[in-house]
């Protein structure tokens, strides 16, 4: 890098997807994108879920020093290709993007152990390059034909990539579209010199794809003062007015080339923020090591949590780091370690709005075998404003039409505010409402909805398997001590029942609780075994709606949260419920017949069925 470029710095680790741009491709080219678009993940890829609401994306700056002519030392970005690939389950990454000046000289030596090097990631984290002025002659843009660069790291390389999609006729620009958070997103990946042609390709694939944020990255675009506020550089201002200003699903436009790293917002056309980021590491001890920046999506949050780290010194004894390692294995200054908050529904309304499930009526949503079906809309009951109490007494009826109305009762400590009426809901549940519970300890307090005493779910046995299911969301922050509390039971002691082998005689029969760690557990005594099999979850999130199933064939129980099956599922025979004629409970667990805390959340609408059901037909389906 030059005197002059020394204020500039290659930025942040991005990963979004990038949709197919029909015709932008040459002959040549568009064979590579149209073929890897429908390729499975690779057989030895780590494990990445693209439904998760929280993914990563990867951002590598310059590592121009690594690949130097004879003082090359590839070593730290392997050991980052290794991170990534290792972490990809763990951290959910979906992606890494090189944001240019791979190489120093761009010589076919240096170009040549660069991409060998990246075959160390090849197959197990997609990942878009871009050239940058170190790679090519500099004095050209993307119309400069062949060169070292083009052959390695030219749409050939992404060709077996699900993500890849396709280039711009020379080469020299690509974009990829991933799919995570349940939908998908565009990575442009723009040359250092991006052509007036260049520029029409990258607004075709943008005009191919109008409903997918966007994601730009390139070399030059912005640099940053000593404090981290940052502006256009000359080409920025150009890829600004003649592209991203007027094109709203560009949300997020990350450059390198420059030092200092920095940031900041511009406003669009559309009068919307487009985050820009640089960033840049070739300063720092040893090149920067093959430091990474990771944007963590979190769509739950609505947050971008960011974060600056160097795997290769982390991959170290703490105890025998060089003082350099220690000192630049990880950046928190305010420019390498913060969170951006976007509302992205809000955020990307403008190109692709939400469109919301309409409420499903009770008729479509009973199937053969239901006995109990609730619901908190105005089909099962008498609604409120939200946030306002629904009083003790009120009737939520069994739209099963089989008699099994709850009714509801404060506990202990409960006032007015244990139990509210919301409009929240998960999107795919059948009723747009919910309650609102606020239960807790100290002092005990909460509500519940209990059946009568002549309701026929109080004593049914469920011999030929059951599914119960619900919808749940836990509050963020999750604040207090809610440790097994109950969300919904039958009342009694198991002793009662002639059980021996549990836990305790004097916890009921059945019941669906939350552990200290958050964990799910169903407990149920069978009718017909002497014992207490019991399902465990993994930690469950807070913040978001998630559906839970308890799936009994007659044989076992198996526990599904969000349709998948979960791990600690007993093989343990399981037959039927041993019920004694007590009520069924929405909102807290009993233990010897007494209820203490409530349930602390919000529950949507539950439904029991007296046979198993596949997953395909639960109240929101998975298929």
């Amino acid at each position: 890098m030059s005197t002059a470029e020394q204020h500039d710095s290659p930025g942040r680790r991005t990963v979004l997807r990038a949709a197919v741009a029909g015709g932008a491709a040459t002959a040549a080219v568009a064979g590579w994108g149209a073929g890897a678009a429908q390729a499975a993940e690779p057989a030895g890829a780590r494990r990445f879920d693209a439904d998760s609401p929280r993914f990563t994306l990867a951002v590598l700056p310059d590592t121009q020093y690594l690949f130097d002519a004879d003082s090359a030392d590839p070593a730290p970005l392997r050991e980052t290709f290794r991170y990534l690939a290792a972490d990809r389950s763990e951290a959910n990454i979906a992606f890494l993007t090189h944001l240019g000046d791979v190489t120093e000289h761009g010589t076919e030596d240096e170009i040549r152990r660069a991409a060998q090097t990246f075959g160390t990631l090849h197959g197990k984290v997609p990942y878009s390059v871009l050239a940058g002025n170190h790679d090519i002659a500099s004095s050209t843009d993307d119309q400069r034909g062949d060169s070292a660069y083009l052959r390695e790291f030219g749409p050939r390389r992404y060709a077996s990539m699900p993500t890849f999609r396709g280039s711009s006729p020379d080469g020299y620009n690509s974009y990829h579209v991933l799919r995570a958070a349940g939908r998908e997103w565009l990575v442009l990946a723009l040359d250092w010199r991006i052509s007036d042609r260049g520029t029409e390709w990258a607004q075709g694939v943008l005009d191919a794809h109008p409903s997918l944020p966007a994601v730009l990255t390139t070399h030059d675009l912005a640099a940053a003062d000593e404090n981290g506020s940052a502006g256009l550089s000359g080409n920025g201002q150009r890829l600004w007015d003649g592209l991203i200003r007027a094109n709203d699903q560009i949300f997020l436009a990350l450059g390198g080339h420059y030092w200092p790293p920095g940031r900041t917002v511009l406003t669009n056309d559309a009068d919307n923020d487009v985050h820009v980021h640089v960033t840049n590491y070739q300063d720092r001890y040893y090149g920067g090591a093959g430091m990474i920046r990771t944007y963590a999506f979190d769509l739950v949050r609505n947050v971008i949590d960011v974060e600056t780290f160097a795997p290769w010194f982390l991959a170290r004894d703490p105890g025998r780091r060089a003082p350099l390692e220690a000192e630049t294995l990880e950046l928190t200054g305010p420019t390498d370690r913060f969170s951006l908050s976007i509302d992205f529904d809000a955020r990307f309304a403008g190109f692709a709005p939400v469109v919301r499930p309409k409420p499903r009526p009770a008729s479509a949503v009973m199937p053969r075998g239901t006995v109990a079906y609730w619901r908190f809309d105005a089909s099962g009951m008498t609604t409120a404003p939200d946030g306002r109490p629904v009083a003790d007494g009120a009737v939520v009826r069994d739209l099963s039409g089989h008699g099994n109305d709850l009714t509801v009762g404060r506990l202990h400590a409960g006032g007015p505010e244990a139990l509210t009426w919301s409009s929240d809901h998960h999107p795919g549940q059948p009723a747009h409402a919910s309650l609102r519970f606020d239960g807790g300890k100290a002092p005990d307090r909460g509500a519940v909805l209990r059946t009568g005493a002549r309701a026929p779910l109080n004593g049914e046995r469920f011999l030929r398997g059951y599914t119960i299911e619900t919808f749940v969301r836990l509050p963020e922050p999750f604040e207090g001590d809610h440790s097994w509390m109950g969300i919904l039971s039958w009342e009694g002691r198991n002793g009662d029942a002639g059980k021996t082998t549990g836990w305790s005689p004097l916890e009921p029969t059945c019941s669906l609780n939350l552990s200290p760690e958050r964990f799910l557990q169903f407990v149920v005594y069978p009718h017909r075994q002497d014992a207490d099999p019991t399902s465990w979850s993994h930690a469950v999130p807070v913040g978001r709606w998630m559906h839970i199933a308890v799936v009994n064939d007659g044989r076992r129980t198996v526990m599904y949260v969000d349709g998948s099956k979960i791990a600690r599922n007993p093989a343990a025979p399981s037959t039927g419920i041993a019920t004694l004629g007590k009520p069924f409970v929405l909102g807290a667990t009993q233990f010897d017949e007494r209820f203490e805390q409530g349930f602390y959340g919000w529950i949507g609408d539950t439904r029991i069925v007296d046979r198993p059901l596949r997953t395909q037909d639960f109240l929101t389906p998975f298929d």
